[in-house]
């Protein structure tokens, strides 16, 4: 195994030959960085404070007050197979969240003995099995599409944990025999209950400051033109969109950066996820506030202490990689414009369902953000079932998160997790290709309900 010095003098290593080769004086090196730069703002700015930071307290508050035989019974290695897959993909359903929020959580109970198989149907459930991404799918890409995609996310949970399971096996059986031979845990120091509903406020707090917002609007400019767009991305002086319809010499699945000065208002599509996204705040902090008060009635000094403890350990282990990891998918990127991508896929070809999944599995996408992004690439020519292929492994895989993988579970572990979801993706990708029509079909445009 290597040595975490051999793993700090890579590091250095890289990042001093980046910094020596790197053609600056190309304007497309240069355009990336600024564009790699452009998304980790964003991703500064709309994920750590709502999603990474609360992630990072559930974590540490599941190794603090959940107890290593609740965690056993339920998600072991030995537990009834059919229960603790069925109860992985339920809590990614109720969570709805990005990978990036799932990834200290799955890190928290894989610590305190998980097995391997279904904590990674709830590592890839988490972000994948997303009630809202499913209905924007089926809205914006077409009803089957979206059928697909719910039912292959749900078998993915299923196939990808009994995959992880049986793979490492032996390993498993080692981690059953070692919690066996530990002794009886203290006696707890309040009611399950209580834990139960310590953690379950932080969790909605969670999935409040974290809601989706779908980014269906009209961009009203200054000079009196209309957008009918997505928003993709807005950083502190610009607004990223995507084009929905075509408008003068801008078409449809077009993405334009507009400065904000550029911008008189941007009129938001009505419903009832942006009714709630309005009130986030509001019942995230209805959430936060019951947290502090029942850590104030129930929580001794020196285990809050521990928490804090955990939680900053978590953050020491996830937030270079994921920050790291964001920035390097921002410059890659930048490089791979979409018609370029599409070429690629604009067949149902192997060759074409293995690279949109190796793109979905290497890319980050921020939830909801996929389906825009998926139907820009098949206006450029991507066809459906290499789409789905991108859409099945997208949500739940990305070089941020798979940075953070190899940390927790080790490289082979981390390799084998993405294999499995890229060969199904490809596969369901292939299946669901032959019952379509071979041409490329242009994707409609719509909001959510």
């Amino acid at each position: 195994m290597i040595s975490r010095e051999w793993k700090i003098a890579a590091a250095f290593v890289t990042i001093f030959l980046a910094a020596y080769y790197l053609p600056l004086a190309d304007p497309k090196v240069s355009g990336a960085i600024v564009d790699a730069f452009k998304l980790l703002q964003w991703y500064a700015r709309n994920h750590t404070l709502a999603c990474v930071v609360p992630a990072l307290f559930i974590a540490g508050g599941i190794i603090t007050f959940l107890s290593q035989d609740a965690v056993m019974r339920y998600l072991g290695p030995k537990s009834n197979r059919f229960w603790a897959y069925t109860v992985a993909s339920v809590a990614g359903v109720v969570l709805a969240v990005c990978s990036c929020s799932v990834l200290p959580m799955f890190a928290g109970i894989y610590q305190l003995g998980a097995g391997l198989g279904p904590a990674s149907a709830f590592l890839y459930s988490g972000p994948a099995i997303n009630v809202l991404a499913i209905f924007l799918t089926a809205r914006v890409l077409g009803f089957d599409i979206g059928l697909w995609r719910a039912l292959g996310a749900v078998g993915f949970a299923f196939v990808v944990g009994l995959g992880m399971a049986t793979l490492f096996r032996k390993e498993e059986q080692v981690k059953v025999e070692a919690a066996t031979q530990m002794p009886d845990p203290p006696p707890a120091r309040r009611p399950g209950w209580q834990n139960g509903l310590l953690l379950a406020s932080m969790i909605g707090f969670l999935v409040f400051s974290d809601w989706f917002n779908p980014g269906d609007a009209i961009v009203k400019r200054v000079d009196g033109s209309e957008l009918r767009g997505v928003v993709l991305q807005e950083m502190h002086d610009e607004v990223m969109i995507q084009v929905q319809e075509s408008a003068a010499n801008v078409r449809a699945g077009d993405r334009l950066t507009l400065p904000k000065a550029e911008i008189a208002a941007i009129v938001e599509a009505r419903s009832w996820v942006m009714d709630v996204y309005h009130l986030r705040w509001w019942l995230a902090g209805a959430c936060g506030l019951a947290v502090a008060l029942m850590s104030w009635r129930w929580v001794e000094r020196d285990e809050f202490k521990l928490w804090m403890h955990n939680t900053w350990d978590f953050a020491k282990l996830l937030i270079p990689l994921l920050f790291g990891g964001v920035f390097v998918v921002g410059f890659i990127s930048a490089l791979l414009p979409d018609k370029q991508i599409a070429a690629l896929v604009g067949d149902n070809s192997l060759s074409a369902n293995f690279v949109a999944s190796l793109v979905g599995a290497l890319f980050y996408f921020a939830t909801l953000t996929e389906v825009p992004i998926t139907q820009a690439l098949m206006e450029h020519g991507m066809t459906r079932g290499p789409a789905l292929a991108l859409l099945l492994a997208g949500p739940a895989l990305s070089l941020p998160n798979l940075l953070v993988l190899v940390r927790v579970m080790g490289v082979k572990k981390t390799i084998a997790f993405s294999s499995i979801i890229v060969v199904v993706a490809t596969l369901v990708g292939m299946i669901y290709g032959a019952t379509q029509a071979t041409a490329p079909v242009v994707a409609q445009s719509g909001v959510l309900p």
